[in-house]
C-alpha cells in the first residue's frame, strides 16, 4: 500500500511538472513571437530596403523560437506518457527491497 501511495505521488508531481513545462513554453513562445513581430515591423518601417534580409532572419529566429516550444512539449509528454525515470527508480528500489 505504501508503494502505491509513493507511485501515485511521483506520478502526480510529474504531471504537474509536465503541465508547468508545457504552459511556460507556450507563454514564452507567445511572448517571443509578439516581440519578434513588433521589432520586425519596427525595423521594416525604419529601413524598407532591408525588408528581404530582415524577413529571412525573422523566419530563422521564428523557427528557433518554435523549436524551443516543440522541444518543451515533447519533453513534457515524454515525462507523462514515456518511461518516467523517477518512477522507474522507485520501482527498482521496491523490487530490491522485496528481494
Amino acid at each position: 500500500m505504501e508503494l502505491a501511495h509513493l507511485i501515485a505521488g511521483v506520478q502526480s508531481v510529474t504531471i504537474i511538472a509536465a503541465a508547468a513545462l508545457i504552459a511556460l513554453a507556450a507563454l514564452a513562445t507567445a511572448f517571443s513571437f509578439g516581440m519578434l513581430g513588433g521589432k520586425f515591423l519596427e525595423s521594416i518601417a525604419r529601413q524598407p530596403e532591408l525588408a528581404p534580409m530582415l524577413t529571412m532572419r525573422m523566419f530563422m529566429v521564428a523557427g528557433l523560437v518554435d523549436a524551443f516550444a516543440a522541444i518543451s512539449v515533447a519533453t513534457g509528454l515524454l515525462l507523462v506518457f514515456g518511461g518516467n525515470p523517477f518512477l522507474a527508480e522507485i520501482i527498482k528500489a521496491a523490487v530490491e527491497k522485496v528481494s
